[in-house]
């Protein structure tokens, strides 16, 4: 097992994780892993099925509550916080299935994920209730250009029940970059996506990580995509950490190999 210890992150980790594990009844999902994200990074977590990686993306945004070990953004313990509070922290995330609100349009969508930017509360916001009217042009404004900058613009009074599938993915990214967040955690963006709408999303990561400075990590099956665009790339089997380093190292490693039954699963 080749095993990097600091992760990549060195001085500048942005997210730190140390001996982190978590069990379910009697099946241990994730097995002290700790790892290091650089900051500005792109860090993809890859692993077969049953790994562990949403496991561990769970606990880093307070959806799971790490058994044992400490989870620190910017030097901020996150263990033991609820999942707005990691939220106003400047973490956002996306999930595996799609959790969009499909009654509501593009752009309430995406201003349900101002919510923890909001002073007045979304509530008033939507309301126009007195000085939460000035607040909620302001949000408008950051989510109009989210929305712009995702090119959906012609989309934003559709419904997302509405959209296909891939459609639906780039508002949920939508979503999760209107918070502004300072660490943005993707599982499986790319997941049930065609070829092209792959490579959109992988140009909209890219641009995230590029123009607005957010650390990104990545949960992806796509190796293509994580060897082409990650920075540094850990490794989990069966709850453990078996690799960690840049896309060169870590697809060479016999481990990992053996981990993806064959090295055809690794290829460029």
């Amino acid at each position: 097992m080749l095993d990097v210890s600091n992760g990549g992150g060195g001085s500048d980790a942005i997210l730190s994780v140390r001996s982190v594990a978590k069990s379910f009844g009697g099946v241990q999902a994730v097995k002290e892993v700790s790892l290091d994200v650089e900051r500005g990074s792109i860090f993809s977590i890859i692993g077969p099925n049953g790994a562990g990686k949403t496991s561990l993306v769970n606990m880093i945004s307070g959806f799971y509550k790490a058994d044992q070990g400490s989870i620190t953004f910017d030097g901020t313990e996150l263990i033991g916080k609820r999942p707005s509070q990691i939220a106003e922290q400047g973490i956002a995330r996306t999930f595996q299935n799609i959790a969009l609100f499909h009654g509501l349009t593009v752009l309430d969508n995406l201003m349900l994920g101002r919510h923890v930017r909001m002073k007045s509360g979304i509530l008033s916001s939507f309301l126009y209730w007195g000085a939460a009217q000035k607040e909620e042009v302001e949000h408008r404004k950051r989510a109009e250009e989210i929305i712009d900058f995702l090119r959906i613009t012609d989309l934003r009074r559709m419904t997302t029940g509405e959209l296909a599938y891939g459609l639906q993915k780039r508002v949920e990214l939508g979503r999760a970059l209107a918070l502004d967040p300072t660490l943005l955690l993707l599982d499986e963006p790319m997941a049930g996506m065609n070829q092209e709408e792959k490579e959109d999303m992988v140009r909209y990561v890219l641009d995230v990580n590029a123009e607005f400075g957010t650390t990104i990590v990545l949960i992806e099956h796509d190796m293509g995509v994580v060897m082409d665009i990650s920075d540094h790339i850990v490794v989990l089997d069966q709850g453990e950490k078996i690799a960690d380093g840049t896309p060169e190292v870590v697809k060479a490693d016999p481990a990992v190999i053996r981990a993806y039954l064959g090295a055809s699963h690794l290829q460029d």
